[in-house]
Order: C-alpha cells, then sequence, then structure tokens
C-alpha cells in the first residue's frame, strides 16, 4: 500500500493501474480529523482493532497536557513557521487548533484569507510582534533561534529578545499522528517559559 497525502499528478491511479493500493489522506484539518485518518488507516491495513486504543490514549493524553498548562494571565501570540519564506499554519489547521488548545493567539490568523497556511512576509511577522516563534523548519531549512535573530530586523520581535524561539524537528511538529502529542507537549512546556518571562 502507498500512502499519499494529495494525489498530485493523479498518482494514485496510475498506482492503481498497476495494481498498488493507494490511501490519501490529506493534512488533517483539525485534531478530529487526525484520529479519523488514524481509523481509516487501520482499517486499510487490517488494524481496526488497534486503532482505536492509540486514538484514545492520544485523546487522554492531550487532555492531560492542555490542563498542565494554565490559562496565560495575559493574551500571547505565536507564529508557526513551516519553511524559511514565512509559509505558516492558522488556526484552521491541526497544528493551529493546538496553539488555540494552550490559549495563544495564532499571528496567521489575519491571512487566513490566503487560505490554511498561508504565505506571510517578513514584515508583517515583524509588526505582529509574536511572544512565542515556533520553527517547524529546523531540519528541512536549517533555521535555529539563531539564524532567526540574524534576520534583517527580528530583533525588534519580543520572541527573540526574550529567547523564545522553539526549535522543533520537522517530523514531530508537521505530522498528523500519534507523534502529535510530542509536540502538543514540546509547546506547552514552552509556554509556560513564555508566561513566565511575559510577567
Amino acid at each position: 500500500m502507498v500512502l499519499v497525502a494529495e494525489d498530485t499528478d493523479h498518482i494514485a491511479s496510475e498506482l492503481r493501474k498497476l495494481h498498488i493500493p493507494v490511501l490519501v489522506e490529506p493534512p488533517a484539518p483539525n485534531l478530529n480529523g487526525a484520529y479519523g485518518e488514524i481509523t481509516q488507516l487501520g482499517e486499510a491495513t487490517g488494524h481496526a482493532d488497534g486503532a482505536q486504543p492509540v486514538i484514545e490514549n492520544m485523546k487522554s493524553q492531550v487532555a492531560a497536557i492542555v490542563r498542565s498548562v494554565p490559562p496565560p494571565s495575559m493574551r500571547l501570540s505565536v507564529y508557526h513557521e513551516l519553511d524559511q519564506n514565512y509559509f505558516s499554519a492558522t488556526s484552521q489547521t491541526f497544528i493551529g487548533e493546538m496553539y488555540t488548545m494552550l490559549g495563544l493567539t495564532n499571528v496567521a490568523d489575519r491571512a487566513r484569507k490566503s487560505g490554511e497556511y498561508p504565505q506571510l512576509s517578513a514584515e508583517y511577522v515583524i509588526a505582529s510582534n509574536p511572544d512565542l516563534i515556533v520553527l517547524a523548519d529546523t531540519v528541512c531549512c536549517g533555521q535555529s533561534a539563531k539564524t532567526v535573530a540574524a534576520r534583517p530586523g527580528w530583533n525588534k520581535i519580543v520572541a527573540v529578545n526574550r529567547g523564545d524561539v522553539l526549535a522543533v524537528d520537522d517530523s514531530i511538529a508537521s505530522e498528523w499522528g500519534p507523534r502529535l502529542v510530542l509536540f502538543l507537549k514540546t509547546v506547552a512546556e514552552e509556554v509556560r517559559r513564555v508566561e513566565a518571562h511575559a510577567r
């Protein structure tokens, strides 16, 4: 079986002509979507009975992580970077939903007319002045707190000044499977530090 995120160039039909089963699972729009895709994958691979315990375990861990973060005493904002060209993720994505669950305001939401994964600009991010920057382009693109601080004008951003730039492995930050729990936990720990810095 081949699992694809999108049917680029009709790859699904081409593979099926070769009698290769294909399952198209686009990026989950939210956590419920992620759980649904895990169910579908379990059914497609003959592991339907194993999918539900995975989902229940994820839900339990997500709830515990969210409970571990008290509501922020002030509204904190976040910029999630998918690549160094400033593509981001709004609250209408599974990534953005996790930020919402932790009480954060997503700076990409004001650009959502451009889609769920809008391309922002350096000027936009600087003007938004996020309290937290999360880098999901550390492996693919070599981004880090150091490279961000070296960007022209980014030293004016609160998150950069306070050292609240979180570098996360791309595979943890961008996958909508069981590892999203690791991402949520990592961000929750950082939110607690950001809250302490912002007081």
